[in-house]
């Protein structure tokens, strides 16, 4: 569902990136600043700065809260997406001036080594991170997000989905929802 102009000035402009590695898994970091007992996984995201485009954004976002700009975009969203925060993060996050996010996405090819990612950034989003596979992501992101990861998975779909070799294969392997390691500390 997309925003009325009316709505547009409640809702951060902001970017996400869908990072892959050459075995088309997708980065996720666990968010540091979430209520206890709730563990939050998520793709890099953030709000665009003034002057910036959106390709800018996501680049810049992608090296502060991952440490690493070793990354080519693939391809982006045609549209935007958003998603309302709940009640009680909305009045804390942005000093309550937005009740959520409008975003476009980009799908990115990572270009580096795991050794390049480094999470002590400047100021750290997340605690730890790992690649998995991209169907797991809806079973790792916060509820109220949901709905807007089922429609960005959806639409960059070709930039991580394996090619089938023929109609009866799904190119996915019986490991890989299961990610080949988590990453902690700093």
């Amino acid at each position: 569902m997309s925003l009325g102009e009316t709505e547009l000035p409640f809702y951060r402009p902001a970017v996400g990136v869908m990072l892959l590695d050459p075995e088309r898994r997708v980065f996720v970091g666990r968010r540091i600043d979430m209520p206890t007992g709730l563990a939050a996984w998520q793709m890099p995201q953030g709000g665009i700065d003034p002057g910036e485009t959106p390709s800018q954004a996501a680049l810049r976002e992608l090296r502060e809260e991952t440490g690493t700009d070793k990354a080519e975009i693939l391809g982006e969203t045609p549209g935007w997406h958003h998603y309302d925060l709940p009640p009680e993060i909305a009045r804390r996050m942005w000093r309550g001036r937005y009740r959520g996010q409008r975003q476009k996405w980009f799908a990115m090819r990572f270009t580096g080594r795991d050794s390049d990612i480094d999470l002590a950034t400047e100021h750290p989003e997340f605690d730890a991170w790992e690649w998995v596979a991209p169907e797991r992501l809806l079973e790792l992101i916060v509820p109220f997000k949901r709905a807007l990861y089922q429609d960005v998975l959806a639409e960059l779909r070709p930039y991580w989905a394996p090619p089938s070799p023929n109609p009866g294969h799904s190119g996915a392997g019986a490991e890989q929802g299961s990610p080949e390691h988590k990453n902690t500390g700093r």
